[in-house]
């Protein structure tokens, strides 16, 4: 088991590495926003279309009906590069849980990476986990109320600084994440740079409502200003709009992969074997997963297959049940045990398909409405 020189968490984690680089050139076809042609009242009738957009077409989220720090910091750290659809259930959970910052701090980091399992990217939750403890030890248990403070906790970069101030504290300072950043491109038509798109965006924010204007940037970015097929003609700043559609790139579409991958699922009574990743290992350190073939069970058909995506890549997943005394090692963990066990999000998915734990989780792979930062994670 797992001897072959490139395993499933090794070649995703390759994946992740090589992700990191890719670029977008638009082509200028209108005047950008913040050039002398685009005046102060075009950019205050950006600010009062937009506003009034948002405030008859905003999603009805749960982190949208609070000003509660704390819960605008967990949507904000949950949602980056995770699709809503998949964060809106695990926060509600996650929410019960560990209500406060407090409970947080006190809880113990399996716990807490049980309650995160199936969101992915695990690095977030154990700095969410060391940021509640800085809270509760270093700040009276308050969380920092400016973007500045807020950037001294770990895991809160600008973005997510930029984004607990200006929605819990009403801070005038802008966001730019992954969709604010195509919004900005495709309305002044350039292709900036990281520290020109902070610049525009705190040029257009407005000052009176910052968390709702973030908040209607990202929702249109999401839902109107898309990756692929924007729907232009339901835009409220269409008008203001230099390129009014899809941005020229001359970077070809990522094609998916394919690729087949092979576990074992060994159960006695009410126990069923699983092996758990290094502390040291660089991708998901500490988590449970069912141990990995080297190969395709020839002698036997496998118990059941299933389909997981990550980044670019299709994995068909075969799953045998069968005994692998000389195989397969690991430990023989109570099924009652894994729902507060810390599992990868796969391990979660094969024994919720065979039963042994509860319903399927959405699936979190993040697609082009995904909410991420210009930089990717926040760091």
């Amino acid at each position: 088991m797992n001897g072959s020189s490139c395993s499933f968490y090794c070649h995703v984690e390759l994946l992740f590495r090589g992700c990191a680089h890719g670029s977008m050139d638009i082509t200028l076809s209108h005047p950008p926003l913040n050039s002398p042609n685009f005046s102060t009242s075009a950019r205050r009738r950006f600010r009062a279309s937009l506003l009034a957009w948002y405030d008859v077409h905003r999603r009805a989220l749960p982190w949208r009906e609070t000003r509660d720090p704390y819960r605008i910091w967990l949507s904000e750290v949950m949602l980056q590069q995770t699709r809503v659809a998949a964060v809106t259930e695990r926060y509600q959970e996650f929410l019960r849980r560990f209500p406060t910052a407090q409970k947080l701090a006190r809880a113990s980091e399996s716990s807490v990476l049980a309650a995160w399992s199936g969101l992915g990217y695990y690095r977030r939750a154990r700095l969410l986990h060391t940021a509640a403890k800085v809270v509760v030890r270093q700040c009276g248990g308050r969380i920092p109320a400016s973007f500045t403070e807020l950037q001294s906790l770990p895991g809160i970069g600008r973005y997510t600084a930029a984004a607990i101030a200006s929605i819990a504290f009403g801070e005038p300072v802008a966001v730019v994440d992954g969709n604010v950043e195509r919004v900005l491109q495709r309305v002044t038509g350039k292709n900036a740079g990281n520290g020109d798109l902070w610049r525009t965006a705190e040029q257009m924010l407005d000052r009176k409502r910052p968390g709702d204007f973030n908040q209607a940037m990202m929702e249109l970015g999401a839902t109107v200003c898309t990756p692929r097929n924007p729907a232009c003609l339901t835009c409220p700043v269409r008008e203001l709009c230099a390129t009014r559609g899809e941005i020229k790139s001359d970077s070809k579409p990522v094609s998916q992969k394919k690729r087949e991958i092979y576990y074992a699922l060994q159960q006695r009574e009410d126990a069923v074997l699983l092996v758990r990743r290094a502390q040291d290992a660089s991708l998901m350190p500490g988590m449970w997963e069912l141990p990995e073939l080297e190969a395709p069970i020839s002698h036997a058909k496998s118990a059941f297959s299933l389909r997981h995506s990550i980044t670019v890549t299709d994995y068909t997943v075969r799953v045998w049940r069968e005994a692998f005394p000389d195989a397969v090692s690991g430990k023989w963990i109570a099924l009652r045990r894994l729902p507060v066990l810390p599992l990868t999000g796969l391990a979660g998915k094969i024994l919720r398909q065979a039963g042994l734990m509860g319903d399927l989780r959405s699936p979190t792979t993040a697609g082009p409405q995904q909410r991420m930062t210009a930089q990717g994670l926040d760091s």
